[in-house]
C-alpha cells in the first residue's frame, strides 16, 4: 500500500536523505500545515528515530532547530557469508560502521553452525559498541547462492550443501532479517558508497563462480524469483568440454571463474587450488597465469557485451577475488566489450574495479536492512502520529 503524502514515513525519508533539516523545510517540501508537520516530527522524536538540536545558523532572531536521524538507540547488522569466511558489520541508522569483524568459516559446515557463529559475533560487536541486543532492529545477510528474496530461503545453492530451503530469518527471532544473494548486496554496497549518483550499474563478482548484481533506476533488480543476474551460467561458445557444477557445460563460470582457472593451471603443470592461488601467481609474475586471467576477461567481456547492448549501464564494476589483478582482468573485459557492443551503449560507459572491495557485501547487507527499516511503509507501521 502506498503511504499518504506527508505520512511519518515520507517525513522521515526527507530527513534521512538530508533534503529537509528543519520543520520549515518539511512544510515547504510536503505542503503540509505547520501544525501537521509538528505532529509528524514529534511522533518521530517520541519513537526515537529523529532528534532536534539548536545548531542552525541564525538569520536574525532565534536559530532554527535542526532535524536529523537519532543514531544512538538503534543498531543494524550486515552479514557477509562467503564460501570460506564470515564478515559482520554493525552499523547505526545512518549507515556508519560501529564495529566489524571477519572470521574464517566454511559455509559447508551448515546453517546451524554458521548462523550460531553469526549470533555470537553479533553479541560481541553489540557489546563493543555499548548497545544491548534489543537495539538490533534489522539484519541483512548475503549468501553465496541463489535466494528466494521474499522468504529469505536459499534455493538449491550448489556450494551450500544443507542450506536448501533453510528458513534463515527464523533463526533470528529478535529482529527483521532480509537474505539475498551475495552479489546483490555487493552491488547495493558499491552503489550506495561509491556511485550514489549512478542510476544504472552492473556489479560483476569474479570469484570461484561469476555473478552479476543489477542496479536499475537506483534500485536493485532481482527479477521475478530473485535469480536475475546469474550470468555465470550463460553459455560461452567453443567450450563444450568445460563441465559446470550446474550440470550443463560451457557455462561462463566453468570457463572463466577462479576455480576453473585454478584447474587449468594445475593441468598445465602450475599447481593452484583456488582463485586466490591464481591471483598470487599473477602477482608473482607467472606469465601463464597472467595469460589465462586476460583470456578469462575476454570471455567475461563476451557475455557482458550482450548485457551492455541490452541494459545500457553507465558503470560496470568488477569485484571478487580476481578483481585483485584487475589491470589484467579488466584489459580483457574492456577489449571485448568495446569491440562487441554498440558505440552508443559504450559512449559513456565506465568499466572499473570495485572501490569498496572486501567490505562491499557486509556494507550492502547492512544497508539493505537499514533501507527496509526506514522505508515509508515500515515507518508508518512503527509510528503513530
Amino acid at each position: 500500500m502506498t503511504p499518504a503524502p506527508g505520512s511519518p514515513g515520507d517525513v522521515l525519508t526527507l530527513i534521512s536523505a538530508g533534503s529537509a533539516t528543519t520543520r520549515s523545510d518539511l512544510a515547504r517540501l510536503t505542503g503540509l500545515a505547520r501544525s501537521t508537520v509538528s505532529q509528524r516530527v514529534d511522533a518521530l522524536i517520541e519513537s526515537g528515530l529523529v532528534e532536534e538540536t539548536e545548531s542552525g545558523e541564525s538569520t536574525g532572531g532565534r536559530p532554527p532547530r535542526q532535524l536529523r536521524l537519532h543514531t544512538d538507540g538503534h543498531a543494524f547488522a550486515g552479514v557477509d557469508v562467503g564460501a570460506t569466511h564470515c564478515r559482520v558489520a554493525l552499523m547505526d541508522i545512518s549507515g556508519d560502521v560501529l564495529a566489524e569483524c571477519e572470521d574464517p568459516l566454511l559455509v559447508t559446515e551448515g546453517p546451524e553452525t554458521v548462523l550460531a557463529h553469526v549470533d555470537r559475533r553479533l553479541d560481541l560487536l553489540l557489546a563493543q559498541a555499548g548497545r544491548p541486543r534489543s537495539a538490533l532492529r534489522a539484519l541483512g545477510m548475503g549468501v553465496p547462492g541463489p535466494v528466494e528474496f521474499a522468504t529469505g530461503r536459499p534455493n538449491n545453492p550448489p556450494i551450500m550443501p544443507g542450506w536448501n530451503d533453510y528458513p534463515i530469518p527464523e533463526h533470528f527471532a529478535d529482529c527483521v532479517v532480509l537474505v539475498d544473494n551475495d552479489v546483490n548486496v555487493m552491488a547495493l554496497g558499491e552503489h550506495r558508497n561509491a556511485f550514489p549518483g549512478t542510476s544504472h550499474l552492473l556489479f560483476v563478482k569474479v570469484g570461484t563462480g561469476i555473478g552479476c548484481g543489477i542496479v536499475a533506476e537506483g534500485r536493485l533488480h532481482r527479477g521475478a524469483q530473485g535469480s536475475a543476474g546469474d550470468i555465470g551460467h550463460i553459455r560461452v561458445s567453443g567450450h563444450d568440454d568445460a563441465g559446470c557444477r550446474c550440470g550443463n557445460s560451457a557455462c561462463l563460470e566453468a570457463v572463466a571463474g577462479g576455480a576453473a582457472l585454478a584447474r587449468r593451471l594445475t593441468d598445465l603443470g602450475v599447481p593452484a587450488a583456488t582463485g586466490a592461488d591464481v591471483v598470487a601467481l599473477v602477482l608473482a609474475g607467472d606469465t601463464l597465469a597472467l595469460r589465462l586471467v586476460r583470456e578469462a576477461g575476454r570471455h567475461i567481456g563476451e557475455v557482458l557485451a550482450g548485457l551492455v547492448n541490452f541494459f545500457n549501464p553507465e558503470v560496470i564494476v568488477i569485484g571478487g577475488v580476481l578483481s585483485r589483478v584487475h589491470e589484467h582482468l579488466l584489459a580483457g573485459i574492456r577489449e571485448t566489450i568495446y569491440r562487441r557492443s554498440l558505440p552508443l551503449a559504450t559512449h559513456h560507459l565506465s568499466i572499473v574495479p570495485s572501490r569498496t572491495g572486501e567490505d562491499a557485501a557486509a556494507l550492502g547487507a547492512g544497508l539493505l536492512a537499514i533501507e527496509h527499516y526506514l522505508s515509508p511503509d515500515n515507518i508508518n507501521k512503527i509510528v503513530t502520529p
